[in-house]
């Protein structure tokens, strides 16, 4: 299962050090919900690598007004606390690991 970044737990969570994939989503959103399974998927594929986790926009309005989160499915990769990468709209698990292989 992927880790739930939230607005309390996301400085030290992807921010602390290392490559965060961060998944900006909503329940309501239906192209989220097809990148739900790749993400779940890719945090046990990656698991000590990088963390791999969402947020979900609608209990998390500061974190993703901070990063400017206006279309969801949004996903960033942060290295070592900076956004290296960024995704707007779906995209294909092979095409996110590649860009997640990019950055690691």
């Amino acid at each position: 299962m992927a880790f739930q970044f939230t607005d309390t737990n996301f400085q030290e969570a992807a921010l602390a050090g290392g490559v965060s994939v961060v998944d900006f989503w909503a329940e309501w959103c239906g192209p989220c919900r097809l990148i739900g399974p790749i993400i779940d998927d890719l945090s046990t594929q990656y698991e000590g690598k990088a963390t791999i986790g969402k947020v979900n926009v609608d209990e998390n309005p500061e974190i993703s007004m901070k990063y400017g989160i206006r279309s969801i499915p949004t996903i960033l990769i942060i290295k070592d606390g900076r956004v290296v990468d960024k995704q707007v709209g779906v995209i294909t698990k092979a095409a996110l690991e590649a860009k997640l292989a990019a950055h690691l």
